[in-house]
């Protein structure tokens, strides 16, 4: 015969089961409080990145230059972009030649450039393919002969990083010149090159191959080479740090 329980052991018993039951309930409760809490704040973080996003992608264009990527000025010539002989119509200033359309921009931005620094004077300015492949290979040959342990293919590397091969100069565009107190890359005096650099914008110039833009443009840090690409372009690029190919394809993204 089975023996009844004493009523104190069964409610001993019923109260370890709600016990339980309750613990249980609360844990459960807990967890879901915590992940509304958490599914919040994560929403909110995303909402807050996604303006911030937005405002940082609006702070960048929004006050980008209504031009084309496609505008002459603009045009791109680079080891990505080989061009054929452009043929442009010249005009000749002191030893250099440029593109007729710029020769008031050159004259008044050399005068400015000579009014920082009496030395300033222009070194050159359009070359023509043909030309530009002698030059190339001139360099090549000065590469090789400094260093016989060069390879004809680790030679030309080299000179790229200075120099470009044949329809990759956008000296033949005739909107490339350069420019310095001495005729030599890179040993003007540093701070007549920022001054140039900065007053440069004014008349549609950008010093074309800044320090920490190799990686966009192809070529390292050039303190003469100023290229032409417009006021209102050459001001924007200027305040934002960017390379012609940065700004080009920062158009194209707007769709300009």
């Amino acid at each position: 015969m089975r023996k009844k329980r004493s009523l104190p052991t069964l409610i001993l018993g019923l109260l370890i089961i709600i016990i339980f039951v309750a613990g249980i309930f609360i844990f459960v409760q807990g967890d879901r409080l915590t992940l509304g809490r958490n599914t919040k704040s994560t929403s909110v973080s995303q909402n807050v990145s996604t303006k911030s996003s937005s405002v940082t992608a609006k702070t960048k264009t929004s006050d980008l230059p209504n031009v084309s990527s496609d505008d002459w000025a603009l045009v791109l010539v680079n080891r990505n972009h080989v061009t054929p002989e452009m043929d442009p119509d010249l005009t000749q200033i002191d030893n250099i030649t440029v593109d007729s359309r710029i020769a008031d921009n050159v004259r008044s931005f050399l005068a400015a450039a000579q009014a920082i620094d009496a030395n300033e004077h222009l070194i050159s300015g359009y070359r023509s393919v043909a030309y530009q492949e002698e030059l190339f290979n001139s360099y090549v040959s000065q590469e090789m002969s400094a260093d016989p342990s060069l390879t004809q293919s680790a030679a030309e590397d080299l000179v790229k990083t200075y120099s470009q091969p044949a329809g990759a100069s956008e000296h033949q565009t005739g909107l490339a010149m350069d420019m310095s107190t001495v005729n030599y890359l890179n040993q003007s005096d540093t701070d007549v090159v920022e001054k140039v650099k900065t007053i440069a914008p004014e008349y549609g110039f950008v010093l074309r191959f800044p320090k920490g833009k190799s990686e966009s443009t192809g070529v390292d840090y050039e303190d003469w080479h100023f290229r032409y690409v417009g006021k209102e372009s050459a001001k924007y690029m200027t305040d934002n740090n960017l390379s012609l190919e940065e700004y080009i394809a920062l158009l194209k993204e707007n769709k300009r």
